[in-house]
């Protein structure tokens, strides 16, 4: 859960620029030029059409749902993909219902339900025969007013439990939540569709072998797995904000996709802080989309871009979400708020001179006293060399060069050059820039970086 460095110009699209899906429900539309009726218009609509968006849009809540019957997320998915192969079979017959995501989830149960009793018929058979096999309940849950009881909820929880790995909770969470296929996830992450697949899979057969609860966690527990929930999202968005690889600086899909878990979670759990504290950071920097890449392509630093482009309905839904943060937070503020107050000082500034540099340093020192890390300090470096000059900032940068952790972290070297650039140091600066390009996967990013160092002349 580290953000990139203020001076970075990284952020995500804007999901709300697309296309008015009312336009092709237009009445106008199915007429000729002579008002006639288009014969085409009359035709009915393409159930497998149907189908996929239904299933597409739905598959969460009907996995959700049946993972609850069944207390299992790999066998869920089965069922709900049986239900789609029935509507596959009977919709393009019978006609598309008027409620096909209820259609769907009703299928899946009754699917669900009748796996459930062939599993207890066949325990009291061995029962019978003597052989005692004693089926697991499933563990009570706490009747107290803090209990939450909502299927996406529990599935959200289950696909992002710390006992997986990083790498396999995002792509069980853009599988099950996404909606999102193997082959559609690999391109997403640049990595072979056999190697998502096997985490997929792996994800599932763990949470199944280690008999990980179907439920959403209570008391201090919640708090503990929460904070999981959270870094998955924000991993996924950060993939989409700066793409770690490839020839593209942006992957819309992506931020769009992780933009709308952020949301669906903070409706589902409207008293946590902290989820709309990422709701909010993911707001603000989905807000720069439109300002964030040149027509062709090439990233435009923050310093840079034009913020009359900014989507200011995005940057008003960021500043919504941060007060919501507020105003149910019992403490302080955690690191997504925080994260997010910073983005809030760049929104309200008109320019790039005009941003409270002093008030964004400070806000990275207690992001840096609530979640110590050389990424917060290097985001932190940046704010005071802008509020107090490269000088101060370069100190902290040089202390961090020895820092592990950031030895192959090209924005270590992009920062320090841009440092030293601006204190008259020249050549080391072209040097540091050079070394960041070599560094990055990313193609439109090394464009980038290489340019600044041909910019490095001497005087």
């Amino acid at each position: 859960m580290e953000q990139q460095p203020a001076s970075d110009p990284g952020t995500a699209p804007d999901p709300l620029a697309a296309s008015d899906p009312r336009a092709a429900s237009d009445p106008r539309a199915a007429s000729d030029s002579r008002g006639a009726p288009d014969p085409r218009a009359a035709r009915p609509p393409d159930p497998r059409a149907a189908i996929e968006t239904v299933f597409r849009l739905e598959s969460p809540r009907v996995i959700a749902a049946v993972a609850r019957v069944v207390r299992d997320v790999g066998i869920a998915e089965e069922l709900a993909q049986d239900a789609l192969v029935a509507a596959l079979e009977q919709w393009p017959r019978d006609g598309v219902p008027d409620n096909p995501g209820a259609w769907l989830t009703a299928t899946a149960r009754h699917r669900a339900v009748d796996l459930v009793r062939r599993r207890e018929n066949y325990a009291r058979k061995l029962q019978e025969i003597g052989r005692g096999l004693d089926p697991a309940a499933p563990p009570e849950e706490p009747a107290d007013p803090d209990a939450i009881d909502d299927d996406l909820l529990r599935l959200v929880f289950t696909a992002c439990h710390p006992v997986l790995s990083a790498e396999a909770r995002i792509a069980l969470t853009l599988r099950l939540l996404g909606g999102l296929s193997t082959p559609e996830i690999a391109r997403a992450f640049l990595v072979p569709e056999p190697t998502v697949a096997q985490r997929i899979v792996r994800a599932k057969k763990t949470l199944a072998t280690r008999n990980i609860a179907f439920e959403v966690p209570y008391g201090p527990d919640r708090e503990a797995r929460l904070g999981s929930v959270l870094d998955v999202i924000y991993l996924i968005f950060n993939e989409g904000y700066a793409a770690t690889a490839g020839d593209d600086w942006l992957r819309p899909a992506l931020c769009e996709d992780a933009l709308r878990l952020a949301r669906q979670l903070a409706a589902l759990m409207p008293k946590e802080p902290e989820v709309h504290g990422l709701v909010s950071l993911l707001e603000f920097q989905a807000s720069r989309t439109a300002a964030r890449t040149a027509p062709d392509g090439r990233p435009v630093l923050l310093k840079d871009q034009d913020r009359r482009r900014w989507n200011r309905m995005l940057v008003a839904r960021g500043i919504a979400a941060l007060d919501r943060a507020g105003a149910v937070a019992t403490g302080a503020p955690g690191p997504y708020a925080l994260q997010a107050a910073v983005a809030a000082c760049h929104a309200h500034a008109h320019t790039y001179e005009d941003t409270d540099w002093t008030a964004i340093a400070t806000l990275y020192g207690l992001l840096a006293a609530r979640t110590p890390s050389p990424v917060v300090e290097l985001n932190r470096a940046v704010a005071v060399s802008m509020a107090d000059g490269p000088g101060p900032a370069l100190e902290i940068v040089d202390r961090l060069v020895a820092e592990p952790s950031l030895r192959d972290y090209h924005l270590l070297p992009s920062v320090r050059g841009d440092l030293l650039l601006r204190l008259g140091r020249t050549p080391e600066a072209k040097a540091e820039f050079e070394r960041a390009a070599e560094l990055t996967g990313n193609e439109r990013e090394r464009e980038l970086l290489r340019a600044r160092a041909d910019e490095c002349r001497p005087d």
